[in-house]
């Protein structure tokens, strides 16, 4: 009965631990306005972890990492993460990718939130004289991670987000014609982000859940930085996870 106890407790509390992964400290520091109270950055190798709090005594906000810019700094900076939770003895039991990126029109206006049902990385695999191939055409790895569609649907219910594909790309799109080329090959697609992907492939090594969620800066196609709305998708980044502190403080992937 005590071992049925305590393993309960530890599921509980990895259950409700959550690692959010932006690329860069502006969007880690968005996502930290929505939870007032200390905070403690904890040194880890690659990039440091800033563990806030709620301000409440039963709950604890999520830690932030500022991951990197792109899939492949993002997955090794979570990974590191993950890892070291888990040599604690404290492992987490969610991760959530978070930031800001381009969204298609009109789908996904200026100022609009997305959460991913499927997180593909759009560039992954080689081009031929007949078009793209994806990696598993190759015969090679995936393209896609599905978020629990349980917590999907929770976190778009708390925000108001639109939900459809969120894409990883290692360029940014800055043409319409790649727009174009992009929503045939994936019609469901609503954003364009660069690192979704590679923090995927890190929580789906350790097998832990992760969910991705992006505010809209700018259109995908052409670059217009006149157009842009930085400050704005910021500031919607910050009222998402004030919004959806109850879902990740809730949720248990054992009730799925």
């Amino acid at each position: 009965m005590v071992l049925q106890a305590e393993e309960s407790l530890i599921t509980t509390s990895a259950a409700r631990r959550v690692l959010v992964a932006t690329a860069v400290p502006a969007e880690r520091d968005a996502v930290a306005r929505a939870f007032p109270g200390p905070a403690e950055d904890v040194p880890l190798p690659g990039a440091p972890l800033r563990r806030t709090a709620t301000g409440r005594r039963t709950a604890t906000g999520p830690d932030l990492l500022a991951a990197g810019v792109g899939p492949a700094l993002a997955a090794a900076s979570t990974a590191s993460a993950l890892t070291a939770a888990a040599l604690a003895g404290d492992p987490y039991g969610l991760v959530v990718s978070a930031g800001i990126g381009g969204g298609f029109p009109p789908e996904a206006p200026l100022g609009s939130l997305v959460v991913a049902d499927a997180i593909t990385v759009a560039d992954l695999g080689a081009t031929t004289a007949d078009g793209f191939l994806p990696v598993t055409e190759l015969g090679f790895g995936t393209v896609t991670h599905r978020p629990p569609a349980p917590l999907v649907r929770a976190a778009a219910e708390a925000t108001g987000a639109r939900v459809g594909t969120v894409l990883t790309v290692s360029t940014v799109t800055g043409t319409s014609a790649r727009a174009a080329e992009l929503r045939a090959a994936h019609p469901d697609a609503l954003a364009e982000g660069m690192e979704g992907f590679g923090v995927a492939e890190a929580a789906a090594a350790h097998g832990v859940p992760v969910l991705e969620i992006r505010a809209v800066s700018n259109p995908v196609g052409p670059r217009d930085r006149a157009a842009w709305r930085i400050g704005d998708a910021l500031a919607a980044l910050t009222e998402a996870f004030g919004k959806l502190a109850p879902v990740l403080e809730s949720w248990n992937p054992h009730d799925d």
